[in-house]
């Protein structure tokens, strides 16, 4: 049946390979066997149901948690000639219905359906009477507690498989598990002696690297606007600061969007779906924007804050460069985010046990941004993957190439400040006081008296607060636990102010290499969005990034040799085809 497979994947989906796991985790389902597949955001899961769904008899059931993910996954299933449909609760009962009939005549190879789904009695019926020879079940993580994800809806999903008339084959699949969240995916879903594939968690495509002591709204509008015809994605904390960023962004005339909890679901379906339609560059998103962003396009993914552990920063990551080509992802770290994250961890965790090991992966976290060593070396690691090359030559502490400014006159000043304010106050008041500020309360507690006042006063606050979130990032200076830190001095600062030691600051460049076939790219890219918006469909579905990238570099002139790109199958030949090779001949005709 393997080789049946990979016919099916060169017609239908475009591939000569597999990607590496795939062919060993589709053997083992076609065997019979339950099976658990961890692999990494972008490492072809969808595959490795899909196509054993197209060799198992009957109707294969995908359990999976976000509506967004769902109506991608169904366009484009469509896209490749594929029947399959969801049923979640954006179906009017009109269409439920037609649904339910339709699934009953066994006219879909794959049926979506959310986890709280399950149990509704229409649902129930249906499942009696088709024949189920297949359950995948999508983001497995979130059948665990101890994962980044817990819905109470997976914990119901074993009780559903045990009810079906014949128990059917059981696949279940996420990107990130700990071993922990691994046996309860086993336990949890009551699978049987399954089979386990770690297909690595490597995306050697990604570039990694952690900024600290940056502006961060000056590094970003320099970013945008130097990638501006690419789609990136930037994470914040909270609502307020998501609000706040786009404020700003559009302000400065980027095509951006919002994503947060407090807006109304019409909104957030607006805003998402013209980011997935690319009429919107960036979207700027709390972890409310989550797993269902099935855009592959997106090539930078920005962390504005510290994410509260590594499985939520990994997944979120790895929403860039899902098509294979290169994805960048920013991490901005200042020290201040590690007490809101501790404040939002104490406020949403009930439990004394589940505090402790949300704290504990908090810290874990915050190491990854203070670490000099590999970036990725530090996350295979974490996952696990023992055997992880001590170098990447592809993140930003292995391959920095920022120039080192020497800041140890402005360290000096800073930790003179601190020393002589006693260790009593927090970062503002000692900015001011190095600023030389006329602000009221500083006068009354006698700061503008110490011979530190004024002594940066060329210097914006903002810019020292930067410097001082640097020294506090590299272990000079630090912040008090509670509401309000208090900044102290560390040993290492005694040597800088001794003048024993210097301080360097590494500037970041923002940079946009060209690649081959950039020009031609871009105008499949336009002709790629004009289909798209035709058809109702985000643009991806109709080819990723990577297939049109291969095409501009091979220029395909004939049906036969654009099969031969990555991606390109019969069904999207047939369907998009003429219009590709037309300006394909062109650019050859030139």
């Amino acid at each position: 049946m393997i080789d049946q497979a990979q016919n099916y994947l060169k017609r239908i989906y475009g591939y000569d390979t597999f990607r590496p796991g795939q062919e060993r985790v589709i053997s083992d389902l076609l065997t019979g066997r339950d099976t658990v597949g961890i692999m990494p955001t972008g490492g072809g899961k969808s595959i490795c149901y899909q196509i054993p769904s197209l060799i198992f008899p009957g109707t294969t059931i995908v359990i999976s948690p976000l509506i967004s993910l769902m109506q991608d996954q169904v366009d484009a299933l469509k896209a490749l000639g594929i029947p399959a449909a969801f049923l979640n609760s954006t179906l009017k009962k009109r269409e439920w219905s037609r649904i339910l009939n339709e699934a009953a005549q066994g006219e879909y190879r794959l049926l979506y359906v959310a986890p709280e789904r399950l149990e509704a009695d229409s649902f129930q019926a249906l499942v009696r009477e088709m024949p189920i020879s297949f359950v995948a079940i999508d983001e497995a993580h979130c059948v665990s507690q101890w994962g980044h994800d817990f819905r109470p809806g997976y914990l119901r999903i074993s009780t559903f498989i045990d009810n079906l008339p014949s128990r059917p084959v059981v696949a279940a699949f996420t990107a990130t598990a700990t071993e922990e969240v691994r046996r309860d995916i086993i336990r949890l879903l009551g699978l049987k002696d399954p089979a386990l594939h770690m297909t690595g968690f490597d995306r050697p495509n990604l570039n990694f690297s952690v900024l600290r002591g940056v502006n961060r709204e000056s590094y970003v509008s320099r970013y945008i606007r130097k990638h501006a015809d690419q789609a990136g994605i930037i994470y914040t904390a909270t609502r307020r600061e998501t609000e706040s960023l786009f404020e700003k962004l559009t302000k400065e005339g980027f095509s951006a969007g919002k994503y947060h909890a407090g807006m109304s679901d019409r909104e957030r379906e607006r805003m998402q779906q013209a980011f997935l339609q690319d009429d919107i560059r960036v979207m700027v998103a709390t972890n409310a924007f989550g797993m269902g962003i099935d855009k592959s396009n997106v090539r930078y993914v920005v962390h504005w804050n510290l994410p509260k552990n590594m499985e939520s920063y990994y997944q979120e990551a790895g929403r860039a460069g899902r098509d294979g080509e290169p994805g960048v992802c920013i991490l901005f770290f200042q020290p201040q985010d590690i007490i809101t994250q501790k404040y939002l961890i104490e406020n949403s965790v009930s439990s004394p046990d589940r505090q402790a090991i949300e704290l504990k992966k908090l810290r874990k976290m915050v190491d990854y941004c203070h670490t000099r060593h590999c970036l990725r070396q530090f996350i295979l690691r974490y996952f696990g993957q023992a055997d992880a090359a001590d170098s990447c030559d592809n993140c930003g502490n292995c391959n920095n190439d920022g120039e080192l400014e020497d800041i140890t006159v402005e360290a000096q000043k800073i930790g003179s400040c601190v020393k002589r304010m006693n260790e009593r106050f927090g970062m503002t008041l000692v900015a001011r006081v190095l600023k030389g500020s006329s602000n009221k309360r500083l006068k009354e507690l006698g700061l503008d008296r110490l011979p530190t006042y004024g002594i940066m006063k060329d210097y914006t606050e903002k810019e020292i607060l930067d410097l001082m979130q640097l020294l506090v990032a590299d272990g000079y200076l630090a912040l008090s636990e509670g509401r309000y830190p208090v900044v102290r001095l560390m040993p290492p600062a005694v040597d800088v102010l001794k003048g024993e030691t210097r301080v360097y600051r590494r500037t970041h460049q923002v940079k946009r290499d060209t690649r081959e076939g950039d020009e031609v790219f871009e105008k499949l890219r336009d002709l790629r969005k004009l289909l798209a918006d035709r058809e109702g469909v985000p643009p991806f579905v109709v080819f990723s990034d990577s297939t049109l990238r291969e095409m501009a570099i091979r220029l395909p002139v004939t049906p036969e040799e654009l099969l031969q790109v990555k991606g390109v199958g019969e069904a999207k030949l047939d369907k998009y085809g003429d219009v590709f090779l037309d300006l394909l001949k062109e650019e050859v005709e030139g």
